[in-house]
C-alpha cells in the first residue's frame, strides 16, 4: 500500500511540475504605475527610474494609461528617441489604453509624439531578455523515468499530465486589457500612422516659408486612415482644407472644412487623392503656412477612437476634442506582476486526485 502511494505522489509530482513549467505567465507592466503615461514632473528621470526596478521578458506587455487627445504611444528608433521625433515613428498608437507585447529581445524606445511632451520628459527606454526556464533541464518530465511497479503490488491509478485541466486565462483581467501570450504584436506597418505636422515647430509661420511644410511632406507616405495632429497657439492660428485653387490663391472662403476650436486638431485622411490645408488667418498662408499632401491606398486598420480623431464632413466646423486634463485618466489596470495561470485550481485537483489514490 505504502509502495503505491509513493508511485502515485511520484506521478503527481511530475503532472504538477509539467502543469506549471507550461503555464508560466507573463508580465504586465503598467508604465509610471499610478501616474500613467504623462509629462512627468521629475522629468526623464522618472521614467527611467521606474524602469530600472523591472524585468523585461519575451511575452510581457507594456500598458499606456493616458488621457484621449492629449498623448499617443510611438514607438521610434534610438536616434529619433535621442532627438525626441515621432514623424518617423515604427508605429503609433493613439487610443488609451495602448497595449503593447513585447516580441522581441534588446533595446526598445517610446516616447509622446505631441509637440514638446518627449522634450520634457515624457519618454521610456527599456532592455527586453528572453524568457528563463523556472525548471533546471534535468528535471523535464519526458526526462523522468517512469515509476515501476511490483508486479505483486496492486496496480496504482494511471494518472497522466497531459489529461490535467489546461490551465485558464485570469479571469479579473478585462478583455480590453487582457493580451494571451499567442496574441501577435501590434502590427508596426498596417496601422494608421499619427503625423504630427512640421514636428517640432508645428503648424505655424515657418521662418524657411512655404518650402518648410513641403520639405517636411516629401519624407512622408500617408495612407487612408492615417490621421495629421495640428499643434498651434490657441486663438493665434486654424486650420483649413481647401481646394487646390484655393490652396494656390491662399482663399479661405468656403473651405472643405474648418478647426478653430482648441488645439491640438487631429485630422483623419479618410479618403485617397490630394488634401490641401491653409491657416484661415489673414496673412498667414501666404507667408508659408500651408501643407499640400497626397493620400494613397489603404491600411488594413481604420479604426480610430472617435474622441481621438476629428473627420471633415463639407463645410461645417468640427469640434476638436477638449482637453480633460490629466486627471481624466481611467483608472490603471492592475500593478506590474506575474498572474500565475491557475496554478492554485490544479493544484487542488491534484491533491483530490492523491486522496482518492490513498482510500
Amino acid at each position: 500500500m505504502a509502495r503505491n502511494m509513493n508511485n502515485t505522489f511520484v506521478v503527481l509530482f511530475i503532472a504538477l511540475a509539467t502543469l506549471l513549467h507550461g503555464s508560466s505567465a507573463q508580465t504586465r507592466h503598467v508604465v509610471g504605475d499610478s501616474i500613467g503615461w504623462t509629462i512627468p514632473s521629475g522629468g526623464a528621470a522618472t521614467y527611467t527610474t521606474w524602469a530600472s526596478n523591472k524585468t523585461f521578458t519575451l511575452g510581457d506587455t507594456l500598458v499606456f494609461n493616458f488621457a484621449n487627445g492629449q498623448h499617443d504611444v510611438a514607438k521610434v528608433t534610438k536616434s529619433e528617441f535621442d532627438a525626441c521625433n515621432g514623424g518617423n515613428a515604427i508605429f503609433t498608437i493613439t487610443t488609451n489604453p495602448a497595449i503593447v507585447s513585447l516580441n522581441e529581445t534588446g533595446d526598445q524606445y517610446y516616447i509622446c509624439a505631441f509637440t514638446g511632451h518627449c522634450s520634457a520628459g515624457q519618454k521610456l527606454t527599456i532592455k527586453v531578455t528572453q524568457k528563463t526556464s523556472s525548471l533546471a533541464p534535468n528535471t523535464s518530465p519526458s526526462a523522468s523515468p517512469s515509476p515501476k511497479t511490483s508486479p505483486s503490488a496492486s496496480p496504482s491509478p494511471k494518472i497522466s499530465p497531459v489529461a490535467a485541466p489546461s490551465p485558464q486565462h485570469r479571469s479579473d483581467i478585462s478583455p480590453s486589457a487582457a493580451v494571451p501570450e499567442s496574441a501577435p504584436a501590434p502590427a508596426p506597418f498596417n496601422g494608421p500612422v499619427t503625423y504630427t505636422v512640421g514636428d517640432t515647430i508645428g503648424w505655424t509661420i515657418p521662418t524657411g516659408g512655404a518650402s518648410a511644410y513641403v520639405s517636411w511632406a516629401s519624407a512622408k507616405n500617408f495612407k487612408v486612415g492615417d490621421i495629421l495632429v495640428f499643434n498651434y497657439q490657441i486663438n493665434t492660428h486654424n486650420v483649413e482644407e481647401v481646394t487646390k485653387e484655393k490652396y494656390d490663391s491662399c482663399s479661405s472662403v468656403s473651405p472643405i472644412a474648418a478647426y478653430n476650436s482648441a488645439p491640438p486638431v487631429r485630422v483623419t485622411l479618410n479618403k485617397s487623392g490630394p488634401h490641401y490645408f491653409i491657416c484661415g488667418y489673414t496673412g498667414h498662408c501666404s507667408a508659408g503656412q500651408k501643407l499640400a499632401i497626397n493620400v494613397t491606398g489603404t491600411t488594413t486598420t481604420t479604426a480610430t477612437s472617435p474622441s481621438s480623431a476629428a473627420t471633415p464632413s463639407g463645410s461645417t466646423t468640427p469640434s476638436s476634442p477638449s482637453p480633460s486634463g490629466e486627471g481624466g485618466v481611467s483608472s490603471p489596470p492592475q500593478n506590474s506582476g506575474a498572474a500565475s495561470v491557475g496554478s492554485l485550481g490544479l493544484f487542488a485537483i491534484l491533491l483530490s486526485v492523491a486522496a482518492v489514490a490513498f482510500y
